[in-house]
């Protein structure tokens, strides 16, 4: 690395305030702090020592969906290949899948660094790093055949309205990877909702009886069949046999990650490995985390009391392996820009994200995942909870002057 080191330092001078590219320097200095400890320091304010900064967070979170990315690549083929009839090894179906994901993360890293870097040039500051991981965030939640360019405006849109307008890395009030699904999902709702979105059948003859359909989107086709009604039973029972132990979505297949989904969602197993590593490094909140899982167990557990469908009725513990649960708990929930900040709140944050995504998810059959408006939804809501945390802080703190 120290011929890159020797360039970047040759090149430095030209791109500093006076030389003669110095447009240039917002991406000059992200590419050299990217690959190498910052050498400068701050100039005002008291700062703390760390062996850590912005940087080698994200870097970290980075590692950790590591795991899932690639167990996504190589689901994206396995799905291909049974969908037409087709039997592939493992490298044959990772590779597949890697052709497929590439391109995504290449586009959304060009089209969200090109917003990043322009806005640091006007605002004449480094490249911020929050992007690094929603570069990644962003394909890993979209299916697997969104056109590129849907891919390259819902990433624009989420940097430039989620986040700059906010004033950058820092001070945004959503978290940026959720706001750039969220746009492609009311823009372009066809091409990120029904049965034919999350596996790619193209290349290939579709076999008898494929259906494309994810866990989520079968359940979804009961809401409307009552476990009192006889009639619906045999249609409700060709349903629920899927969710049995042996079927296409039974609670190991949905925890290991076979089945269709967004791409970097499916396998809780890989992702909760993820989350037990940022817990471990001191990244991510267990807090959140925690309490996030605790929520949704809760309303699954109240649908189950008062089940009038097969949705409601599904084990708690297997409704929150399904769909963008996990992912969500680990990923995104626990972005430490748009969560709570204080520690009772985070609590609070993490229980109603939790809560309300299971509840969105079985009341509103016409949208079966709920996790991305749940987050969204508390997103806004977090600094409204640490106000409260913090003005109870000062309450209690205020009576025991009073006492003394």
């Amino acid at each position: 690395m120290k011929f890159v080191q020797n360039i970047i330092d040759k090149t430095r001078p030209l791109v500093e305030k006076d030389g003669k590219r110095n447009l240039l320097y917002p991406l000059h200095n992200a590419l050299e702090t990217m690959a190498f400890v910052p050498d400068h320091t701050t100039h005002s304010g008291a700062h703390v020592r760390d062996a850590i900064d912005l940087k080698r967070t994200m870097v970290t979170v980075i590692f950790a969906m590591v795991p899932a990315l690639l167990f996504g690549m190589w689901n994206i083929g396995r799905l291909h290949f049974a969908a037409i009839g087709g039997e592939a090894a493992l490298l044959d179906s990772f590779l597949f899948g890697a052709l497929k994901m590439l391109p995504m993360i290449t586009v959304t890293y060009a089209a969200g660094l090109g917003v990043e870097i322009f806005f640091s040039w006007k605002r004449n500051h480094p490249v911020n790093e929050g992007f690094l991981v929603s570069g990644l965030l962003i394909p890993m939640i979209m299916p697997v055949d969104i056109p590129l360019w849907m891919v390259a405006a819902s990433t624009i849109f989420a940097v430039l309205i989620g986040k700059e307008v906010f004033g950058g890395t820092g001070m945004n009030l959503l978290n940026p990877a959720l706001t750039a699904r969220a746009f492609a999902f009311f823009a372009y709702p066809t091409w990120m909702s029904g049965d034919q979105v999350w596996i790619n059948t193209k290349g290939g003859e579709v076999v008898d009886g494929y259906s494309g359909a994810t866990a989520l989107g079968d359940l979804a086709t009961t809401t409307g069949l009552r476990l009192d009604d006889p009639s619906t039973e045999a249609i409700r029972s060709s349903v629920m046999t899927k969710f049995e132990v042996g079927g296409d979505y039974s609670l190991m297949n949905a925890f290991l990650g076979l089945i269709p989904g967004s791409i970097g969602e499916t396998s809780a197993f890989l992702i909760l490995l993820g989350g037990l590593f940022l817990v471990f490094k001191g990244v991510g909140s267990w807090k959140i985390m925690l309490s996030f899982f605790v929520g949704g167990l809760a309303m699954a557990g109240i649908f189950n009391l008062f089940a009038v469908n097969e949705f409601m009725g599904l084990n708690p513990l297997h409704q929150l392996m399904l769909g963008g649960f996990i992912f969500g708990m680990v990923f995104m929930a626990t972005d430490p820009v748009s969560a709570a900040q204080t520690e009772t709140g985070k609590y609070i944050y993490g229980f109603l994200a939790g809560f309300f995504g299971i509840m969105i998810r079985v009341f509103n059959p016409a949208y079966p995942e709920g996790i991305m408006l749940a987050i969204l939804f508390m997103n806004v809501m977090a600094p409204l909870i640490d106000y409260y945390v913090v003005e109870a802080n000062i309450k209690r703190r205020a009576k025991r002057v009073a006492h003394a």
